[in-house]
């Protein structure tokens, strides 16, 4: 196996981005829709319980996410904003878009939800992505 070159701050960094990403994708910009399409109310959410190991928990996936990504990023050669950009859309294509559309088959979610959530993983992979592309 080829050994990688990873940016390990770039890791970090790209982490934090994406949970950047989701508090503002499911807060301000589409909080609202996603409790609807949820089924949530508002005090739902309020009475949810270890909320800090589950964001904990949330952040170490993320964490994971971004460093396969970077193996990604490495592997391909990308070192501008476009093949950053473009590994990180490869990549949710090929896993987050495929793989979560069973939300849609087998979970009877609506196909809103799954572009509602879907794209929030296409934007945090792209902008993860462009980090690790051009963070060398």
């Amino acid at each position: 196996m080829v050994e990688a070159n990873i940016n390990y701050l770039a890791v970090l960094a790209g982490a934090v981005v994406s949970m950047i990403i989701g508090f503002l994708w499911y807060g301000p910009l589409f909080g609202k829709t996603w409790m609807n399409l949820m089924g949530f109310k508002k005090e739902d959410i309020a009475k949810t319980k270890n909320m800090g190991l589950r964001y904990f928990v949330m952040f170490v996936g993320t964490l994971i996410m971004n460093y396969v990504l970077a193996l990604f990023v490495d592997y391909s050669g990308a070192t501008t904003i476009l093949g950053g950009a473009l590994a990180g859309f490869w990549l949710w294509l090929g896993f987050i878009a495929t793989v979560t559309l069973g939300i849609v088959l087998w979970e009877n979610k609506s196909f809103k939800l799954y572009l509602l959530n879907s794209g929030h993983y296409l934007v945090a992979l792209v902008v993860m992505g462009i980090i690790h592309a051009v963070w060398i």
